[in-house]
This record gives C-alpha cells, sequence and structure tokens, in this order.
C-alpha cells in the first residue's frame, strides 16, 4: 500500500477546515506539515500552536517535518501539540541518534530527512533508532518545486540498503510529486509520497488524493 500525505504548507488557510475534511474523504494517510525557520531554509511557515489547531479539527495523523536550526528545542512542542510522526534533517546537526531518541522518548514516530545531496549511506550505523526516512527530492524549503530525477535512484539504493541491512523502513519522498513522478517513485520503492501544490490546486481535492494514491498503488506493483 501506498500512502499519501497531503502538505499543508499549500493549503488555501481561508478554507483549511474544509480542505482537511476533503483530506480524510480522500483516504488520506497522514498530514505532513512543513515547519520552516528562515534559517536552516530560506523560508518561515508556522509553529506548534498551528499543528495543534490542525490536531483539534482532524484526526489524521500528523507528520511534522522540522526543517530547523537546533531541533532539539522544538522536538517536545511540537510532540505536546499532537505531532505522531517527526522527522529531523541529518544535516541540521552532530548527533542525530540523540534527536531520534529524544523524539521516540516525546511519544512519536522518528524520522531523519535527507537532503538531495545527502548519501543515504549515511543512515546504515543509525536504523535502530529509525522508524522512517524522509528523502527529499527537492532542496527544501519552498513548495511548488520541480521534482529531482536523481532521487530516484536513491529510493533503490536505500532499499538495497534496507535489505542488506536486514529492515524494510518506510520511505517517504516529498518535492514535486504529482501524477508521473508519484508513480515512478512507488516503482522506485517509496511508500510514502508527500504532495502539495499537486492536490491542492485541484477543486476536488479528494479525488486528487484518491486518483493519485490509485495511480502509485498500480505502479508499485509493476
Amino acid at each position: 500500500m501506498i500512502s499519501i500525505a497531503p502538505s499543508l504548507l499549500s493549503a488555501d488557510l481561508f478554507r483549511l477546515e474544509d480542505q482537511l475534511e476533503a483530506c480524510r474523504v480522500g483516504g488520506a494517510d497522514l498530514l505532513h506539515l512543513d515547519v520552516m525557520d528562515g534559517h536552516f531554509v530560506p523560508n518561515l511557515s508556522y509553529g506548534p500552536s498551528f499543528v495543534k489547531a490542525v490536531r483539534s479539527r482532524s484526526e489524521l495523523p500528523l507528520d511534522v517535518h522540522l526543517m530547523l536550526d537546533n531541533p532539539a528545542h522544538f522536538i517536545d512542542a511540537f510532540a505536546g501539540a499532537g505531532a505522531a510522526w517527526i522527522s529531523v534533517h541529518l544535516e541540521a546537526g552532530p548527533h542525530p541518534d540523540r534527536l531520534l531518541q529524544q523524539i521516540r522518548a516525546a511519544g512519536c514516530r522518528a524520522g531523519l530527512a535527507l537532503n538531495p545531496g545527502t548519501d543515504v549511506e549515511s543512515l546504515r550505523w543509525l536504523t535502530p533508532h529509525l522508524d522512517f526516512v524522509l528523502l527529499m527530492s527537492v532542496n527544501p524549503g519552498f513548495g511548488g518545486q520541480r521534482f529531482h530525477q536523481p532521487v530516484l535512484r536513491k529510493i533503490q539504493r536505500l532499499r538495497e540498503l534496507w535489505r542488506e541491512l536486514g529492515v524494510d523502513l518506510p520511505i517517504q519522498v516529498d518535492g514535486g510529486i504529482d501524477g508521473t513522478w508519484g508513480p515512478a517513485c512507488a516503482k522506485a520503492g517509496a511508500s510514502v509520497l508527500v504532495a502539495g501544490s499537486h492536490l491542492f490546486k485541484e477543486a476536488d481535492l479528494a479525488q486528487a488524493i484518491r486518483h493519485l494514491q490509485g495511480c502509485c498503488e498500480e505502479a508499485s506493483v509493476l
């Protein structure tokens, strides 16, 4: 099964409650929230209060992606606001294992996000602390970017690493996911796809989610 995680960075905040309901009706598995601080990435988004507000309006699990300097200072706040999954960037600090342990201690699934230029081999020694991996298929910071095609090989390489290590952790991909690149990622071995502008530009958000999931699930069994 392929999980679809609509990215609320592309949502219309004036219609957010209706769009959250459309995500539920469309069969979304997670809601993806990109948290940006203007330092680790050149953009600002929202904080724990927004996550808490979304939690109060939706029962879908919240997948919070921290694109922050010093993420250790914020993990507990986002967990307390209602996050179920939290990912931090491998590039954000020297001790990713401590961050992953902190996320788990806060009661959340712990993930590492990798920028397009970061080798998946760096995950080899961190798998005991991981619940999932987020591969960025764009340079993080802004929605609506084009998919970086070499990431397909990166997904395949990470699947090879999982087989070598005897683990099978979810591979999440975020950036430029649409009706072309979503199925390509699923075929390469991704199991969780984050999609923002491709979904929220459609008049029928629920149908757009169902269509993307169907295309990706069909591709994943080829």
